[in-house]
């Protein structure tokens, strides 16, 4: 795990390698071990490396060819490296390190961009062929590894790597705030547009890749994550889960350096603990919440239980608050997702003994995890009322003081393409349009974002739906996006075997009566598991990463933080101040919860004092 920073040169001359060691600086945290930096007269290269695999130098980057003709820098892991050698020396090539980066540049060198299809991994990486002028730019199936790029500059540069960030010294960027940005991120909580919230700065999409050749920029996809249902039974189901996740571990803790494991109270964490078997898991919980909001006490006694050692850090309200800014920081983009906070103190805690953690990430997904995927008997029986009396009604308690009641009777007119956008529901999108200035009303609508994943699977049922707008939007968007970032923060490789090409060819063929019923979640999953977790934790409700915002919120050090920073004069640039405050307020006084919404506002504006200090007068 490592980062990189590339740009191809435009019209202006610079110091190319004393811009690159710049921009190389604002991303230390991602590998500290070593910085190397490649230069021409096309192109700039740097690279810094966290050394997992081959720790010699013979496998630094930027990594080429003897003739230097062409040149790699990549950040992630090729699980299945060592077979793709073997396959590699069939037809003559010759390996002077045990790096899995070798083998990627040698694979592109017999395959071209083929090479993708063999690659099972996690992965971001550009391949400069210099005798074709070609750049070839790449990214894994799941978005598992961030890659940015960008021709916003004022002279044609192309700008592409692991962080935005390391965009900000280079001369030619124009740093400038994507105003269509706000308006979505409001209501999903994290940045789920392509556009970054920096203007003409884009994510490239998970699964696939981009050559840029003579000026010419082409987008092409490699993979696609559909599901295809079979009709094996469930045993089978099981023992197809329990015999690729065996395999997935395995080769996730491929590594030169030691292994831990995060590990909470849930399946997802314990299944992929037990599989690894480490010396040491980590936990977090929240000092003073022990008993509403804290799994440690479940994954000590699973630890035990297992016969690993496990390290855990109990959080205070005033650590998660002054750390919020550091965060932002290293997110990038505004993130409200108040998991970020636990993954940022657990990160820490593990890097203090090992340079690669595995985690459970991605198993809701695949599997069927969350609970927002269990029908509704109320529900399931409400959508057999006539479809015209059930439209009646929910035009009839629009207007009505919104309650659990009036919100049943509008969702059962609604289908799950218009009542589904994925967990982060924050802001409802009337309400982020009354709170916004008309300014940032301009950005896409929940609607426009979602659309086009439900459009690809129109013929599907409504739970694999839901996953797939999750797979597309929720999980590169926001939960790889954030581990990647706050692992990294701290030095850190997390890898999720879950998020596995091979896994997510068994998940696909379950059908939906062995993911979800109305009683349970995960339900292949879970009988995979039993036979190598205690029943407890094979069949534990999903608890995630609860943090006590609202009630933290309540206390006034943290209202009055708040307070002082929406009363500063730039908010009036975003914001309708006084509708603000009353959210505050309310929340406050306990007349209403609006914790997550005003957290959210808050996190803008601690990223916005962050990316733009210049505009955030105080």
């Amino acid at each position: 795990m490592c980062g990189f920073v590339g740009f191809i040169h435009g019209t202006q001359p610079i110091q190319y390698k004393t811009i690159m060691e710049i921009m190389l600086k604002t991303i230390v945290h991602r590998g500290p071990d070593s910085e190397g930096i490649y230069s021409d007269e096309k192109v700039t290269l740097g690279f810094r490396r966290l050394s997992i695999l081959d720790l010699s130098t013979a496998a630094s980057q930027p990594f080429s060819t003897e003739d230097e003709d062409i040149i790699l820098v990549f950040n992630g892991e090729i699980y299945n490296y060592r077979e793709l050698r073997e396959e590699l020396k069939q037809y003559g090539h010759i390996f002077e390190t045990r790096s899995d980066t070798e083998v990627l540049l040698k694979g592109y060198l017999q395959h071209g961009v083929q090479i993708l299809q063999k690659l099972r991994g996690m992965f971001a990486f550009c391949i400069w062929d210099k005798k074709q002028n070609l750049q070839f730019i790449a990214r894994d199936h799941f978005g598992i590894k961030p890659l940015y790029y960008t021709q916003h500059t004022t002279d044609n540069t192309i700008i592409f790597g692991s962080e935005i960030k390391s965009f900000l010294p280079h001369p030619a960027f124009k740093k400038e705030l994507n105003e269509q940005a706000l308006r979505p991120y409001l209501t999903f909580q994290y940045p789920a547009m392509d556009e970054t919230f920096f203007k003409g700065v884009y994510k490239l999409t998970p699964g696939s890749y981009m050559l840029i050749q003579n000026g010419n920029i082409q987008i092409k996809s490699y993979w696609t994550n559909n599901f295809a249902p079979s009709t094996d039974s469930l045993d089978t189901h099981a023992q197809h889960i329990k015999g690729v996740l065996k395999d997935s571990v395995k080769v996730h803790s491929i590594s030169d350096v030691k292994v831990g494991s995060f590990l909470s109270g849930g399946v997802d964490s314990s299944y992929i603990a037990k599989l690894l078997q480490p010396d040491t898991t980590y936990s977090v919980g929240f000092e003073g919440y022990e008993s509403m909001f804290d799994e440690t006490s479940l994954a000590k006694a699973l630890s035990k239980e297992l016969q690993f050692e496990n390290k855990q850090k109990h959080i205070t309200a005033a650590e998660a608050f002054e750390i919020i800014p550091k965060i932002q920081w290293h997110m990038d983009e505004p993130d409200s997702n108040l998991s970020s906070l636990p993954l940022y103190f657990l990160s820490e805690l593990a890097s203090k003994d090992v340079k690669v953690v595995l985690s459970g990430e991605g198993a809701d997904e695949l599997f069927g995890g969350y609970e927002w995927y269990k029908p509704s008997e109320k529900m399931m029986k409400y959508t057999k009322v006539p479809a015209v009396l059930r439209h009646t009604l929910a035009a009839i308690v629009k207007y009505l003081p919104s309650n659990r009641y009036t919100t049943f009777l509008e969702n059962g007119a609604k289908s799950i393409e218009e009542r589904f956008i994925g967990h982060a529901f924050v802001w409802q999108e009337e309400d982020a349009l009354a709170l916004l200035n008309e300014k940032y009303h301009h950005g896409p609508s929940i609607w426009n974002i979602v659309k086009p994943y439900y459009n690809k699977v129109q013929d599907t049922d409504d739970v694999a739906k839901m996953q797939y707008v999750d797979l597309n939007v929720w999980l590169p968007s926001q939960i790889l996006l954030k581990a990647d970032k706050m692992s990294m923060a701290h030095s850190l490789e997390l890898r999720v075997p879950f998020l596995d090409k091979e896994v997510f060819s068994v998940a696909s063929s379950i059908p939906t009566e062995y993911k979800v019923t109305t009683a349970d979640i995960k339900i292949a999953l879970r009988k995979a598991a039993i036979s190598e977790l205690p029943e407890a934790w094979a069949k534990r409700k999903k608890l995630g990463f609860p943090v006590p915002m609202r009630h933290w919120l309540r206390e006034e050090k943290y209202y009055q933080m708040l307070r002082s920073t929406f009363e500063k004069v730039y908010i009036s640039e975003f914001f309708d101040r006084e509708l603000l405050m009353d959210y505050l307020d309310a929340h406050y006084e306990g007349k209403a919860n609006h914790a997550r919404y005003v957290w959210t506002v808050y996190v803008f504006c601690i990223w916005y004092e962050q990316y733009f200090p210049e505009n955030a007068l105080y």
